[in-house]
């Protein structure tokens, strides 16, 4: 005969043998870190008075909407020059900003002759845009490098066509000496198109992936401390501008290298 406290023993044992297979397993599965995607900023100079263009402005849309490699964001720039003007079509997305943009990298880079169309990498490669393989291989190669993190957050709107953003860069590391890290807050439009009427582009219905709208920047990020820049910064957003196409992006960058040490994108929320 078996004794009584026997049989107890076992009914535990059993009931803890259940227990430990309905355990849930939640708690392995939400310790998998998530695959962190490498922000890679692939800028073009282009102009709607250049025939040479429209590939690499097709190119770069391509490259903004097709994954490359899983780790890979890349954030696209396009940035509309405005010495084609006299030419016979004005670009109404030119600016001289940004010409003076590609001047400073002509200069960082060596190439001494700034062209159109021109891509530029994570700001330290360039080469003719409309060069696709050049163009994966410079991208998949900046994404193997690392990057300080950024964070970019939007804030509550005020409803007078300002936007405010929340800004956040971390650690400096692996900056050049006696260079300074530049923070610049951009805003793109997607969607955008001309029928262009003269020029060397005349009859031709001109499309563009993420045309820069405006850039400025908002400050240095400093070497001390874990955070090497926070705050606020607010945009204005032009009436004309289609707020469902609309991302801001920030971009750390060394001043004389030119080199983007970091960057984000998100969508300007509806």
């Amino acid at each position: 005969m078996k004794h009584p406290l026997a049989g107890l023993a076992l009914i535990s044992l059993s009931l803890f043998a259940a227990l430990a297979l309905f355990r849930p397993h939640a708690r392995v599965f939400s310790s998998t870190p998530e695959t962190v995607r490498a922000p890679v900023v692939v800028e073009l100079f282009t102009s709607e008075g250049c025939s040479s263009c429209p590939p690499a402005d097709a190119l770069l849309a391509r490259l903004a909407e097709e994954p490359l490699a899983g780790n890979v964001q890349l954030i696209a720039l396009e940035e509309h020059v405005d010495y084609w003007n006299d030419l016979g079509w004005a670009d109404p997305f030119s600016s001289r900003d940004w010409t003076s943009r590609q001047y400073v990298y002509s200069e960082a880079l060596g190439n001494g002759n700034p062209y159109t169309p021109q891509m530029v990498v994570d700001g330290a490669v360039e080469f003719v845009g409309s060069q696709k393989q050049k163009a994966r291989q410079a991208i998949l190669e900046a994404a193997g490098k690392t990057k300080i993190p950024v964070t970019l957050e939007q804030s509550n709107s005020n409803g007078t066509g300002t936007e405010n953003l929340s800004v956040k860069v971390g650690k400096l590391k692996g900056t050049a000496k006696r260079d300074a890290a530049e923070v610049w807050l951009a805003i793109t439009e997607t969607g955008l198109h001309s029928a262009v009427t003269r020029g060397e582009n005349a009859g031709e219905d001109l499309h563009h992936a993420a045309v820069v709208r405006s850039m400025r920047k908002i400050g240095e990020a400093k070497a001390d401390g874990e955070t090497s820049f926070a705050g606020d910064a607010s945009v204005p957003l032009e009436k004309e501008w289609k707020r469902e196409n609309l991302r801001a992006v920030l971009l750390v960058q060394e001043k004389k290298s030119r080199r983007i040490l970091g960057a984000a994108e998100i969508r300007i929320a509806q």
